[in-house]
């Protein structure tokens, strides 16, 4: 070990690193020669060393050197020579790591301070949006210190309420000056910082919808980072992003990919715009709005962006407190990312709507060395927590007597293990570690959750230990039942994980939708105003999550015994073997134990055997040793069969079934998200494809790539930015040719039906100048001689155009009166005898109502958008009840109709149209029940109407 302060040069150095590095790859089971440890080694690829491994690497080196290594090596560190650079660089630094440790039990505490005193009577109970939380802290407890947040040089930097209120609003200033409307989406691509909590709020506060990513990690990794990021943000059609310094290029990198994205931004340059200025007035955010998008993590596919509203995120919060039962003596300790839900929900918008102070600490401050996470509970007497399975077993296998010295956990009140499946003996592990320095077993608490349902969607009872069910293994996987087993090996063991949320409910159904019986399994329903109402923009997606009534599909499946839910597995990940139900977690864990295979990167899944008539269970494992994977060499030969037959006889032993196919691959090869769950269904992909294990190309290569594409995209886009412009000047001609006479031939027809006629025909003539096809589905369902009341969604100057090229049948339009002003359009709604009102007039809005309902009784069709207006973002906003009422007056059908397409080829707001194509669906009408209270049918037709349109224009509900 080298003495503090001592100088080494380089040579000295990559002996002593080269050293650690052997010593550390023997524990692992990976054999080197000293010749392997060249500087240009690759970490992961040569010597086989993931994240959790270089982690541990960088810890030792960190020891035998006595210095301050940044977290991020641990990260960003690709081969021995990265890692040689970071040791030369703090080479005769101050031992700043090692006094650091020795200091951390005789630290003063700092308790955090109380808690607002409107904590439950006021704000938390009446709060309907985020935005009235952010501002109301602002104002009523500005001085109060609300986190504190460890940077990377170790010290804290303390933020008040009124410091977070008053950056945010200088960062929604910046947006809103920049050009950002309502609902569009912004977003966040910055790590644990302050400028991730200014950011987040200052989205809220200008109207946005926050869109958190995670930052790229890894440099040999960022075509895959690219690729997945900037599907998120086209999917998510981004209009801006807020990165940090470091990740600027990168980011820089995505923009020619999304072509929604206007611009890549800071934090300060947004804050500059605000220079002081005391005019911004925050957007006002209805509960209904939408707050942030939260993507999924892509553990089962494809990443979805799940909708959340005010409404839903305080809901859930409120149903996490009452289950926690907080109070205003809580506060929190978090190292979870807040990208994450329940690092943003459960860990920071929780307290921020408590009112309760919170220790705030990057992810990779805990991976580095997981005692700074404890010592944060010692040091501000924390009582909340939460964190993946994963993070409780660091913790146990770790930390090291001598870091924790002193420590003090007794205030730890409720610390939740969820986001991942929970290991029984993972918790057993951790309560017999940490009882020793006040940790009680009863504070642990496993709980179920998952982003559909914003964060919780179960808790157990505070106050009391884990229950563990052991249940008979051949029963359940034959059967689906959850029958108690006698004291033996091979039972089956599932965590409690509690009721459901408060305020929310929970049922288990079989396949037709059935309820099934106490100790049998079924799929997990939920419900409660906690529930997101979809997928952004994926409108199939969304049909497969809802089941009606209000009921959200978790996609997981569960049994119920004595009230209380067991998560048993992913509906999909489930593998069927002759009529058994294998459970991939398990087997993965038992894979996981063989020696020679990296913990945690192993993958089970089911792929079709189409002969045998089932599925054959097939295992992908790394292998610790990269050289003896995928290698032709007699002693790797050896290597791997020993490892293939430790997989198969453990997995029999263990379930009774050895699985069919063991594949082994270098690290890294199986891939995972942002959060470090296992991709399964990616895994599988690759696996059918022969692609696993192939290797990615240097990291220069790369961004060389990368770059490349994005120069692609970036001419491609730029020809056809010419010819849409080109394209734009040739519709103004179309319009021309198709106006002038179909205007005169309208102003000077003899008769509405002329005029409807002319202006039918010279709107046809319109679209096909304009070179637009337009598809129509469902007439079919207008096809009865009755007067209907047709809705449609607003989203284009061109909706009225269109409906005038289509509808054969007699109708009148209904809008609002300044359309009757309009050139030309205004000429063909008068000559056609069609309504305008001021929606404004009371005594308008009952004569048009009069009006509408004579319309109707003398067997003429109505048109309406109830929507009543449209701007350029996508969403179908909400319906006034005019159109409904008039149908429930009269008992005449609502029938729905959804536009797909019109608002991209002319968007608000902008001067020329593009090319495109349309799609009208028109929708089953529906019938008003002349038996059901009238104001009540109203609201069913406006509602059913609208999900109706939203399911097929396209676009989500606002």
């Amino acid at each position: 070990m080298a003495a503090p302060g001592t100088q080494l040069d380089r040579a000295a150095i990559a002996e002593q690193v080269s050293g650690i590095v052997a010593g550390l790859l023997a524990e692992l089971g990976i054999h080197r020669v000293a010749a392997e440890f060249k500087p240009s080694a690759h970490l992961e690829r040569d010597l086989g060393l993931g994240s959790l491994e270089r982690v541990e690497l960088v810890l030792r080196v960190s020891k035998t050197f006595q210095i301050t290594l940044p977290d991020r090596v641990a990260a960003e560190a690709e081969t021995l020579g990265d890692l040689l650079d970071a040791v030369a660089a703090q080479n005769g630094a101050a031992p700043a790591e090692i006094a650091d440790r020795r200091d951390s039990a005789s630290e003063p505490r700092v308790p955090f301070p109380a808690a607002a005193s409107d904590f439950r009577e006021n704000l938390f109970a009446q709060a309907e949006t985020l935005t009235e939380v952010c501002l109301h802290r602002g104002r009523a407890d500005a001085a109060r210190q609300h986190i504190f947040l460890r940077e990377e040089d170790a010290g804290t930097r303390t933020i008040t309420f009124g410091e977070l209120a008053q950056r945010a609003g200088a960062i929604a200033h910046g947006l809103r000056a920049r050009g950002l409307q309502p609902g569009e989406c912004v977003a966040l691509m910055l790590p644990t910082s302050a400028d991730f909590f200014f950011s987040f709020l200052g989205v809220i506060l200008a109207g946005g919808v926050a869109v958190p990513i995670y930052p790229p990690m890894r440099a040999d990794r960022i075509e895959e980072y690219a690729a997945r990021q900037s599907a998120i943000l086209s999917s998510a059609q981004a209009r801006f992003l807020i990165t940090f310094r470091q990740a600027e290029a990168v980011a820089r990198m995505l923009q020619p990919h999304v072509a929604s994205l206007k611009g890549v931004l800071s934090a300060a340059k947004l804050a500059e715009t605000s220079n002081g200025s005391a005019s911004f007035e925050p957007h006002p955010a209805r509960p209904s709005d939408l707050a942030f998008l939260q993507y999924t993590s892509g553990s089962t596919g494809e990443p979805k962006g799940v909708m959340l509203t005010h409404a839903n995120v305080l809901a859930n919060i409120r149903g996490i407190a009452e289950a926690l039962e907080l109070d205003s003596s809580d506060a929190l300790a978090t190292w979870l990312p807040l990208y994450h839900d329940m690092g943003l929900i459960g860990c920071w918008l929780l307290p921020l709507a408590m009112g309760i102070p919170m220790a705030a600490m990057s992810p990779l401050a805990f991976l580095t060395r997981p005692e700074r996470w404890l010592w944060a509970v010692h040091h501000h007497r924390a009582t909340i927590a939460a964190a993946p399975n994963f993070a409780f077993e660091l913790c146990v296998r770790k930390i090291d007597d001598r870091d924790i010295e002193g420590l003090d956990l007794s205030s730890w009140r409720c610390l939740l293990n969820g986001a991942e499946p929970i290991h029984p003996r993972t918790l057993d592990r951790f309560i017999e570690r940490f009882a020793r320095y006040g940790f009680h077993p009863e504070s642990l608490l496993p709980v179920y959750g998952l982003a559909e349902v914003t964060l919780a969607a179960t808790m157990p009872p505070v106050g009391r230990c884990p229950v563990v069910d052991r249940i008979d293994r051949t029963v359940f996987e034959r059967d689906g039942r959850a029958e108690p087993a006698a004291d033996d090996s091979s039972a089956l063991e599932f965590v409690s994980v509690g009721r459901a949320l408060p305020h929310h409910e929970i049922r288990l159904v079989d396949a037709e939708g059935r309820d099934v019986a106490d100790r049998a399994e079924g799929n997990l329903w939920f419900r409660g105003p906690s529930a997101t109402r979809g997928y952004f923009r994926n409108s199939q997606a969304t049909a497969a999550l809802q089941k009606g009534d209000g009921w959200v599909d978790t996609g997981d499946r569960a049994y119920r015994a004595g009230g209380e839910f067991y998560i048993t597995g992913r509906v999909k990940d489930i593998i069927i073997k002759a009529g058994r139900n294998i459970y991939p977690h398990e087997v993965e864990e038992i894979a996981g134990a063989v020696a020679g295979v990296r913990r945690g990167c192993v993958a089970a899944f089911g792929v079709a055997d189409e002969q045998a008539g089932t599925e054959r269970l097939v295992v992908v494992a790394e292998m610790r040793d990269s050289h003896s994977a995928g290698t032709s060499s007699r002693d790797s030969a050896g290597d791997v069969g020993a490892v293939e037959t430790g997989i198969t006889q453990a997995v029999a032993d263990a379930i009774g079934v050895p699985p069919d196919v063991v594949e082994l691959v270098p690290p890294g090869a199986i891939p995972k998200t942002s959060s470090g769950k296992l991709r399964r269904s990616e895994t599988r992909r690759l696996y059918l494809e022969g692609r696993l294990g192939t290797g990615k190309p240097p990291a220069w290569l790369q961004v060389a790539r990368l770059a490349a594409r994005g120069g692609a995209k970036v001419a491609h886009s730029g020809v056809r930015r010419v010819l849409e412009f080109f394209y734009g000047l040739y519709s103004v001609l179309a319009f021309t040719v198709f106006i002038l006479p179909t205007w005169f031939g309208a102003y000077f027809a003899p008769s509405r039906e002329s005029a409807c006629r002319i202006t039918q025909i010279g709107a046809r003539i319109f679209f096909r100048l304009m070179g637009i096809p337009i598809t129509i589905t469902g007439r079919e369902n207008m096809e009865k001689d009755l007067p209907y009341v047709f809705v449609s969604n607003h989203s284009s100057f061109f909706d009225v155009v269109l409906f005038l090229a289509i509808f054969k049948i007699r109708y009148r339009f209904v809008s609002k009166i300044e359309v009757a002003s309009w050139p030309f359009i205004g000429t063909f709604l008068r000559r056609r005898d069609d309504f305008a009102f001021v929606r404004e007039d009371r005594n308008q809005r009952l004569a048009q109502a009069t009006a509408l309902e004579n319309s109707l009784r003398e067997g003429v069709s109505l048109v309406l958008f109830p929507e009543g207006t449209f701007s350029p973002p996508e969403g179908v906003r909400a319906f006034q009840l005019g159109a409904f009422k008039a149908a429930v007056a009269t008992g005449r059908p609502v029938c729905p109709i959804g536009l797909r397409g019109v608002r991209q080829i002319y968007r608000n707001e902008t001067i020329l149209p593009r090319p495109g194509r349309i799609t009208v669906t028109i929708l089953p009408p529906l019938y008003p029940n002349p038996e059901a209270p009238e104001f009540q049918e109203i609201v069913r037709l406006r509602d059913a109407a609208r999900a109706a349109i939203g399911a097929h224009c396209g676009e989500h509900l606002l």
